[in-house]
């Protein structure tokens, strides 16, 4: 299964829910791999950690090889690190992203990432981690996965961004990958005791858009998490986040 998390507006979450559900997957034995498209390459720190060697290879090297014709490309798995966490590699991120994208549009190479994913073995799940913008990387990411989830922090402007961003999903479905499924929106931050957030989940719903039941909570928790590069499920398993976690990959399955 390839999920991709995505949302065009930033601090919504995006990087703590690709590592937590990725690193609850590889805890179950599943062999994990994360892609990290964006250039601040939080998720690559988050499993990494700072004190990791430099990886070999990164996910700008893969594109790098998407540009020169080979008749033996090197395989996408050749490009993951091991995070030292059982069962998680990830593909690292690179500032040098930025430099290639208008090569990489120019020579119309959105679908790279796709094909390679489509050969890819060895791997149980992969988790793929966006920029906060529908630039080249999240299309190309979009166009690669079968299932999208989407961040959502409970504010007016989140909503109004949240409409923008099915519609452009909706396009890019009908354009590029028919078989893209939107599994769910996923409320991150919420503060059950707030009436502002329960009353916005609650029209969504009723506007039919598929909010998914398990919410995610505010926690300081979350930023230990992040300070010691230690994923939920191995920082602190009882943590009522950490359940919220195990909750929501329960509910989305295989």
């Amino acid at each position: 299964m390839k999920r991709v998390v995505f949302n065009q507006k930033g601090g919504v979450g995006k990087t703590t829910i690709v590592c937590n559900l990725a690193a609850i997957a590889a805890s179950r034995g599943l062999r994990t791999l994360v892609i990290d498209l964006d250039t601040q390459g939080n998720a690559s720190q988050y499993l990494m950690g700072p004190n990791a060697a430099p990886p070999d290879k990164t996910v700008a090297d893969f594109f790098d090889s998407a540009l020169s014709f080979s008749l033996a490309a090197p395989p996408f798995a050749s490009f993951a690190s091991e995070t030292g966490h059982d069962n998680l590699d990830v593909i690292a991120a690179s500032p040098r992203l930025d430099e290639l994208v208008v090569k990489l549009e120019a020579k119309q190479k959105i679908y790279k990432l796709r094909d390679a994913l489509r050969k890819l073995k060895g791997y149980d799940a992969v988790f793929i981690d966006t920029p906060p913008a529908l630039n080249f990387f999240s299309r190309s990411a979009l166009i690669a996965a079968d299932r999208v989830l989407i961040p959502f922090d409970c504010d007016e402007f989140a909503r109004q961004a949240l409409y923008t961003l099915l519609e452009n999903l909706h396009e890019l479905r009908a354009d590029h990958n028919e078989d893209l499924m939107v599994e769910g929106i996923v409320v991150n931050q919420f503060q059950s005791r707030s009436k502002l957030p329960q009353r916005l989940v609650e029209e969504l719903r009723a506007e039919g858009h598929p909010v998914l039941g398990q919410t995610l909570s505010s926690s300081v928790k979350v930023k230990e998490s992040h300070e010691h590069h230690r994923p939920l499920i191995w920082e602190d398993p009882r943590h009522r986040v950490t359940q919220e976690y195990l909750a929501l990959f329960k509910a989305l399955g295989d």
